[in-house]
């Protein structure tokens, strides 16, 4: 039977443990898309990414164990450090390119990987009211971008205290849900559910980061910006609003290189 090597990687963070928890799939051509969806199942992790070099650049899809989603940011940061570390990539600049979210790019300095994606359009919303109920405490603002709403709160203790109910959130019709507020040492905070596509809490999100970005910095007058997401993993990362786009860097670490039998 052909075998597929499996990479996986823990992302925005320096240390194995901590961090988002990615696999890392680089293929010859694509998979069926029933098999790449199995495999993601049988990870069992928040997201599976999928590569497949086009000359110089790669194609990249991503899986979470119940459906395929428009993108993903700790999953791109880990095929970037696989592509680096374990493919001998021959510049400092990774091409990505999504057939739902465009033109993505990783540049690499040193053991920091800064993503380049688009900015999420966010319009201010009224949060349905399962998801204030499934969330126990009322946010100060609601808005909804394209796949996910973001609630604001007042303080990281709101933030740090909220134990939602999964199962009445995961009646709302969205991706995900984003809660964000103020940070106590950095310029905000965020948590991450999704039980709506298979993720109860995902424990560092990139692709939340275009939504929480381009929010924070007109809130704060500032185009730079620390972000920490408070999981039990914890994920620290840097964000840069650049216009239509987003710079978001972290660093990445390897837990395991294996081989799948498909």
């Amino acid at each position: 039977m052909p075998k597929i090597k499996l990479y996986q990687i823990d992302a925005f963070t320096d240390k194995v443990f901590r961090g988002n928890p990615a696999a890392v799939c680089v293929l010859d051509e694509w998979l069926e898309d029933e098999k790449m969806q199995n495999i993601a199942a049988e990870n069992n992790l928040a997201e599976t990414a999928f590569l497949v070099k086009r000359e110089n650049d790669y194609e990249i899809r991503w899986f979470t164990p119940l459906v395929e989603v428009d993108l993903c940011g700790h999953a791109t940061l880990a095929s970037a450090y696989v592509l680096f570390n374990f493919y001998n990539h021959a510049t400092d600049r990774l091409n990505l390119y999504s057939h739902r979210s465009g033109m993505l790019s990783v540049e690499k300095t040193g053991e920091e990987l800064t993503l380049n994606f688009p900015i999420d359009v966010i319009e201010k919303a009224e949060a349905p009211k399962a998801l204030v109920e499934a969330l126990g405490n009322t946010p100060t603002a609601t808005y909804k971008g394209k796949t996910d709403y973001l609630l604001v709160f007042a303080s990281q203790q709101d933030i740090e205290a909220m134990k939602p109910d999964l199962r009445l959130l995961a009646t709302v019709e969205a991706r995900g849900i984003i809660v964000s507020a103020p940070g106590d040492e950095v310029d905000f905070v965020s948590r991450f559910f999704a039980p709506q596509v298979g993720v109860d809490e995902d424990p560092v999100t990139g692709s939340a980061h275009t939504t929480l970005i381009p929010y924070w910095s007109d809130k704060l007058r500032k185009k730079s910006l620390t972000a920490k997401q408070l999981s039990k993993r914890h994920g620290d990362l840097k964000c840069e609003l650049l216009g239509d786009r987003v710079n978001i860097s972290g660093k990445a670490v390897a837990y395991l290189t294996g081989e799948i039998d498909v």
